[in-house]
């Protein structure tokens, strides 16, 4: 009996898992950075490009300190139930935005002040209060639990799950990488349909495209094949037999091919990025944000070089989890956003790809407006930015939340219970990147759930 076969399913399930694998140490990701399974045949249309790109902020962001109402009776309601943790109203004069919903009049938090360019210049608009969802709810259906609910609300892994792949954790594909399912046929190399610049995340994992992880200085190397091993030539070559050669065993074979593909691909990626001219645009790469998005811009530039048509990126930064010290450190965090995200649509506008690239943020979820004297609980619904040459901005999508506890649009504690899903999100965002109606649930299956499917970030709903 032949002990070196699995049932078909869980092989198909192995090869493509194979190139999530990874050693740990920067120095041998053997099969960190694993392309998708299979190269397109098709060449990417020249100057037919789009790129997606993700900003996750880890930990919940905290809504109220984000956009914060500025009219009168809404920043007193504020106020009040912030307590010490309110903005004064008087720093949000420099960052209060026009035109105002519904006779209501919002500020973003005075770090912002670049992304208020953006606004005013119509390059960037706020989606409110959404998050995650399985269907259109309720706060009395919420109450009632008539209506199924996200598993596992207010939980950090969960929620980040959820968001990044509309299941709870444990989930091996998201929307990021289910999108770039559908583009591997229309990109020259299927490798780089998914470029996640910040380590791994389910966000980036498709059912067929594989995440490849690049570090903020570029592709990650088999350092031991790039060079000599302990001064020998012979060494590194031998190593690079070793790790690449073809085996009897479907399971060494895998990982070998898989690894051969991993330095292919690095020599790819380091021969684009070298033949680039320098980026003019500054980017503070002390900020680890900044340097992970000066990455995908420079990636961005390389694009013809690496055969790529459609894109989807992800990046992240963390440290939102603020239950104490919100007013010490959620301003620096909004800092590093601010110039990051500036910073990556100048660069855009450099490569002459501004209309070409939509970025958005995200996270696990929103947190209380209530204090619990240092800070903010975990919450749901949030504000996020959409950000790009083609959007529509200048504007808000979706509905202003009352400045209440106990409200029509809260939970409990200022928790907001969203009223667009991160699924209608995702599909205003699929759709402008090229997916047809018809396709919508392949990527977000919870997408039938709703009527209205596109939110208006490029032009009327």
């Amino acid at each position: 009996m032949k002990l070196n076969r699995l049932p078909e399913l869980q092989r198909r399930e192995f090869l493509r898992r194979a190139g999530a694998l990874g050693l740990a140490g920067s120095a041998a990701p053997w099969a960190l950075n694993l392309a998708a399974l299979g190269e397109a045949a098709a060449a990417a249309a020249p100057g037919d490009y789009k790129a997606l790109v993700c900003v996750f902020l880890y930990g919940g962001n905290d809504y109220g300190n984000t956009l914060v109402p500025y009219d009168t009776a809404s920043y007193n309601a504020y106020a009040t139930i912030r307590q010490t943790l309110a903005t004064p109203r008087d720093q949000l004069a420099a960052t209060a935005l026009t035109p105002v919903a519904g006779g209501r009049q919002m500020a973003l938090a005075p770090q912002l002040g670049k992304l208020k360019g953006l606004w005013d210049s119509g390059q960037l608009g706020v989606q409110l209060n959404v998050g995650t969802l399985i269907q259109p709810t309720t706060l009395a259906q919420y109450k009632a639990q008539s209506v199924p609910l996200p598993p596992k609300l207010f939980s950090h892994n969960d929620q980040q799950s959820v968001w990044q792949s509309s299941s709870p954790e444990g989930a091996t594909s998201g929307w990021g990488g289910r999108l770039g399912d559908l583009f591997l046929g229309s990109n020259g190399t299927a490798t780089f349909t998914c470029i996640n610049a910040s380590g791994n995340a389910v966000f980036m994992s498709g059912k067929q495209a594989v995440q490849y992880q690049v570090s903020t200085t570029g592709a990650v190397p088999v350092n031991g094949v790039l060079k000599p091993v302990y001064g020998s030539q012979a060494c590194a070559d031998a190593l690079r037999t070793l790790i690449t050669a073809d085996r009897s065993h479907w399971m060494e074979a895998e990982l070998n091919r898989v690894t051969a593909r991993s330095i292919s691909a690095q020599a790819v990626v380091s021969a684009g990025l070298a033949a680039q001219p320098a980026l003019q645009t500054p980017f503070n790469t002390a900020s680890s944000l900044s340097a992970q998005l000066q990455m995908v811009a420079k990636l961005i530039g390389a694009r013809a070089s690496l055969g790529a048509s459609r894109q989807v990126f992800f990046v992240s930064i963390g440290g939102f989890d603020l239950h104490d010290f919100l007013v010490d450190q959620h301003p620096g965090l909004l800092t590093a956003v601010n110039d990051a995200l500036a910073s990556f649509y100048a660069a855009t506008v450099e490569l002459g790809v501004s209309r070409q690239v939509t970025t958005f943020t995200a996270s696990d979820f929103g947190r209380t407006l209530t204090s619990n004297g240092d800070g903010s609980d975990h919450g749901w619904g949030s504000h996020h930015f959409v950000m790009g040459g083609a959007v529509q901005g200048g504007r808000f999508w979706g509905a202003l939340p009352s400045v209440s506890v106990n409200g029509p649009d809260d939970v409990g504690q200022g928790r907001l219970l969203p009223t667009t899903g991160v699924d209608q999100l995702a599909a205003t965002l699929a759709t402008w990147m090229g997916i047809a109606p018809t396709d919508l649930p392949r990527v977000l299956p919870q997408i039938t759930n709703y009527t209205q499917r596109d939110m208006g970030y490029f032009g009327a709903a």
